[in-house]
Parts: structure tokens; sequence; C-alpha cells
């Protein structure tokens, strides 16, 4: 019986994947899935703990560069802080999701986390089939009306740190030519698009010219292949600064940028280390500094579930990097009081299309 409860729940899960599809040492699964462990062997003098956390990443993998890395980085600093056990599986396609979730709950993990939006679906199927088991997303809230009591959601408010870097891009341009690339079109990335489209338009007003935006989406998390391609016809067509969302296909922006010897903008963590002389800042949402606090809470017996955490500049989880090499001081200067016009709300970036249609009619 609790065999066939087991197949159901993959079952059930992968059905629910397919009706909303669109966002290392240790081997932990065979197949298309692999994954990876940090045992409190390795935690700084922690002592051992029997509290157990772990991930599934979205298709981009653990080490995209990008918000599946950040979010592991977060479980292992848990490792290290307090030694709890953590482990993460990696997802090759959307289907490993279910599969994934099922393997950390047959592994008695007090916290299960899905990496992405992407991973909704298969999250709230998990959540009903395991109730005793606590989960937790990044990049997705839930409706409280029907979110599950054992997931709690964490959320970003990415078009904050987007607005900064797009104020940036306006800033620096030389042929007033900037673009944006997107891993796949959605309302996590439109919160990018938008509220870094709004920055450029900004600056383009304290400017008192035009600056154009050029966009383009990937259709992936994972082909840098086609991100190069895409922002080096960026660059050619004049485009001198680009930045992007979207996850490993913007190692393939940076590429291009490096190559063209023109600025990337990169995002989710600080990105200079690809690319040191032609990153000129990054969006950063520090997804590891929410996943260790909220598994933190939970490992101490607070209840997590059934509520959406939000982050942003406010709270410190969304920003830029404090060192950027490339950037003008000046620049830095002045992006640092729209920073806190933002805090203080006398700025409120838009965080999708209508919101930004009206935001651009009363900037003018």
């Amino acid at each position: 019986m609790k065999k066939m409860k087991k197949i159901l729940a993959v079952v059930l899960g992968l059905s629910m994947l397919a009706s909303t599809a669109a966002c290392s040492p240790q081997a932990a699964s065979s197949g298309s899935s692999s994954g990876g462990t940090s045992s409190a062997a390795s935690a700084t003098g922690s002592k051992p703990s029997s509290f157990k956390a772990a991930m599934v990443t979205d298709t981009g993998g653990v080490n995209d560069q990008s918000f599946n890395q950040s979010s592991w980085e977060g479980l292992q600093s848990l490792n290290s802080k307090t030694g709890a056990k953590v482990r993460y599986l990696e997802s090759k396609q959307a289907s490993d999701y279910a599969t994934n979730l099922d393997k950390l709950a047959d592994d008695n993990n007090n916290i299960i986390w899905g990496i992405g939006y992407a991973m909704a679906s298969a999250i709230g199927t998990a959540a009903k089939q395991n109730p005793d088991v606590q989960y937790a997303i990044v990049d997705n809230g839930y409706d409280p009306k029907i979110m599950p009591g054992n997931v709690a959601g964490v959320m970003f408010r990415a078009q904050e740190s987007s607005f900064l870097v797009g104020y940036i891009a306006g800033k620096t341009t030389k042929t007033n030519k900037v673009g944006f690339v997107g891993g796949e079109k959605s309302a996590i990335i439109d919160q990018f698009q938008y509220g870094y489209q709004s920055g450029v338009d900004y600056a383009a007003k304290e400017l008192k010219k035009s600056i154009s935006v050029s966009v383009q989406y990937a259709e992936s998390y994972s082909d840098s292949a086609k991100g190069k391609a895409i922002a080096s016809k960026m660059f050619s067509d004049g485009c001198d600064v680009v930045f992007h969302a979207a996850g490993g296909v913007g190692v393939g922006v940076i590429q291009a940028a490096k190559e063209a010897n023109k600025f990337a903008i990169g995002v989710d963590r600080d990105q200079a280390y690809l690319a040191p002389k032609n990153v000129l800042t990054s969006a950063m949402k520090l997804c590891n500094k929410a996943v260790e606090k909220v598994s933190k809470e939970a490992m101490s017996g607070q209840k997590i579930g059934g509520k959406t955490y939000t982050f942003g500049l406010k709270e410190g989880a969304v920003g830029i990097p404090t060192s950027n090499p490339n950037l003008s001081k000046s620049v830095y200067g002045d992006a640092m009081k729209v920073k806190q016009q933002i805090i203080d709300g006398k700025i409120v970036p838009p965080f999708n299309e209508a919101n930004y249609k009206t935001w651009k009619t009363n900037l003018k």
C-alpha cells in the first residue's frame, strides 16, 4: 500500500507539471538527475545535528552561476554554522522534479526546498502527499486561501535591484542603446525586465535624452550558446550594455560582452568573476540569505508554512555589489541615492508590463 501511495505521488506530480509547464561531490541518484551533499564533518567546528535540509534544483543545475548555486550556498552555510546535514538533487528536465522531491521525502529531510517558480506545481503536489514534511520554494508565492500549511514561499522584489542596474546602464551607455536578455517569459522575469527598463528611463530623464532598450528571450535557462548569440547580435546592433536574467544562459551573454569588449550586467550574484573587465555590475538576488534564514527558522521549531516571505532592498536581500571596479564613482554614488529613495518608498519600481506603462506615463 505504501509503495502504491508513492507511485501515486509521482504520477500526480508529473501530471500537474504537464498542465503548468512554462523558471559536486557525491552522487546521490542515478539516471537523468544528480546530486551532492555537505556533511557535518565538513562544517567549521559546528556540532553535528540531526536536522536535515535538502533542495531540488530546476533545470539550470546547481552550477548555474545564478540562483540555484546561490541557494545551495545558503544550505552549505547552514551546514557550516549549525552542523545540519544538507543535500541537493539536480534536475536535468522538468520531469525530474516530482521524482527528486519524492526521493528527498523518503530520505526523511526536515525541510525540502524547490528552487524556482517552475517547481511550484511539483512542490504543491509533494506537500499534499507528505503533510508531515516541511517544504519551501524560491521565487513562488501561493494564494493564502489554497496554500498548503506545510509550504513556505520565498519571493524577492527583484524589480528594485533591476531598477538600480537599469539606472546604471542608462548613466553609462555611450551609444544610447542597451539590451535585456531574459530566460523564459514569466511573472518573475517580468520583475527584472520592467524594473530594468524603468531604471533606464529614469536615467534618460535625468540626462534629458532618449535611450532604447532591446529585449529578447532565450526560452531557456541553460543554453549559454543561445545567450551568447542573442547578446552578440545586440552588441553588433549598437548596444554597449546588456543585462541578463536568464540563469545559465547569462554565462553566454557575459562571454559575448567579453568578446565584443562591451559591458554585461550580471544577475542573482556578483558575476564579475566571469569577466572582470566586462561586467559593469550585477543585480543581486541573495537566495543564499533567504534559504539560510528560513531554514534556520524551521530548525528552531518556528512555523514557516502557510505564508510567503518577501525580501527586497530594505531587507538587504537584493542590491548591487559594493565593489564595482568598472563603474564610475559618480554613477555609483548616484545609484546609492536612488537606492535610498526606493527604500524610503519615494520610487516604486514597476514589476510587470501594466505597472510599467503606468509608471512611464507618470514619469513624463
